[in-house]
Order: C-alpha cells, then sequence, then structure tokens
C-alpha cells in the first residue's frame, strides 16, 4: 500500500470555503435587495408581495444548495425530505401568521372600533 499525499482534501476544503462565501455573499444581497424594495419602491403592495416572495424563494434555494448541499447528495435523500417538511411547516406558520394579522387588521380597524366606542356611548 502506498499512501499518496491527499491533495484533493485540500482542494475539496477551498471549494466548500468558496462556496460558503458565496452562498453567504448572495444570501445577504438577497436580504438588502429586499429590504431595499420593501423601503424605497412605491409600487402596488400585490406586486411588492410577489417580488418580496421570488427573493424569498431565491434565497431558500441559495441556502439549500450552497449551505446544505442538497444537490449533493446521494442515496437516501433525507435531507430532502426534512427540507421539504421543514418548508411545510414554514408555509403554515406563515401563512397562519399572515391569516391571523389580515383577520385582526379587519376586526380591528378603526372605524370599527369608533363605530363599537360610540355605541357603548349610547347605552
Amino acid at each position: 500500500m502506498s499512501s499518496k499525499p491527499l491533495v484533493s482534501d485540500h482542494d475539496e476544503q477551498q471549494l466548500s470555503y468558496g462556496r460558503y462565501t458565496a452562498g453567504f455573499l448572495v444570501s445577504i444581497g438577497l436580504t438588502f435587495c429586499a429590504y431595499w424594495i420593501a423601503t424605497h419602491v412605491n409600487a402596488d403592495r400585490n406586486l411588492l408581495a410577489i417580488i418580496l416572495a421570488l427573493l424569498a424563494i431565491t434565497q431558500f434555494a441559495v441556502q439549500m444548495i450552497l449551505f446544505l448541499h442538497i444537490s449533493e447528495e446521494r442515496g437516501p435523500r433525507w435531507r430532502l425530505a426534512a427540507a421539504c417538511f421543514m418548508l411545510c411547516v414554514v408555509l403554515i406558520l406563515v401563512g397562519g401568521s399572515i391569516w391571523i394579522m389580515n383577520n385582526l387588521n379587519y376586526r380591528m380597524s378603526p372605524q370599527q372600533v369608533l363605530q363599537y366606542m360610540q355605541s357603548q356611548d349610547n347605552l
């Protein structure tokens, strides 16, 4: 048995650091882009929501590929199954939170509060 120096381990480690750095920079860039769009762009609310959702999905994909290495896994795809389960939980949490906030906004609008206070004064 001959023991050859493992140069490929060093190259693989450098490639991994490069991927983590690229993933970090892209994630930071997408976050700042979403912040800037949310604070400085005057457009229709639905259009802004769609743009921000697309940026969030892009950031999710970048993090799955560059940080969790989902695309490189061989054999049983446990990471992919866990990621799909996590995505379902996040969608339920985000969707439920938006539904609750929208419902509270509808039920606690200033007009309804004013009407309720006026009806209580007349009793």
